[in-house]
């Protein structure tokens, strides 16, 4: 399978590691730190954007400081798998802001979600509209997290021969 991203090389890699870490950085202070000038690491990142590398510049925000304390991991596992099935869950999930993250995956669930809430009258809300409200949901299972200990976005930069 062909990769659908152009090849990287070690400066890419570089400021791409410093990058994701804090999108503040100038780029006068990446190109210091790797051995650049500001435009090479300008254009650089210029590129990395255009061809998808980089998909999203966010800013992450403390969900209690917003009103949502509470975090459930949640496993749906859905009756009909047929293509349109799946496609009909997703656009429903892709409908609720409260859904952090989805990811369709193997095992006992078809699907994992990050939700998040205010309360537990709150979280039953979204579980009456989303699953039970939706046929094709056989079950969910929901997971309240007690506590947050690691929460990132951030991707591994590593060599492409590198085994970690």
């Amino acid at each position: 399978m062909r990769n659908r991203y152009p090849v990287l090389d070690e400066l890419d890699r570089k400021i791409l590691d410093r990058y994701q870490r804090d999108t503040r950085l100038p780029a006068q202070e990446i190109g210091r730190a790797i051995g650049l000038s500001v435009a090479a690491v300008q254009r650089r990142l210029k590129r990395m954007r255009g061809t998808g590398v980089i998909t999203a510049e966010v800013a992450c925000v403390a969900p209690e400081a917003v009103g949502h304390p509470l975090t459930c991991i949640v496993t749906v596992d859905i009756e009909r798998e047929k293509a349109a099935d799946l496609e009909r869950f997703r656009r429903r999930i892709l409908a609720h802001a409260r859904v952090q993250q989805c990811y369709y995956v193997t095992g006992q669930a078809d699907f994992v979600l990050v939700v998040f809430a205010r309360d537990m009258a709150d979280y039953e809300d979204f579980t009456r509209q989303v699953f039970l409200a939706d046929g094709n949901v056989k079950s969910f299972m929901t997971h309240v997290v007690l506590e947050r200990v690691r929460v990132g976005m951030m991707t591994p930069i590593a060599a492409p021969d590198s085994t970690s």
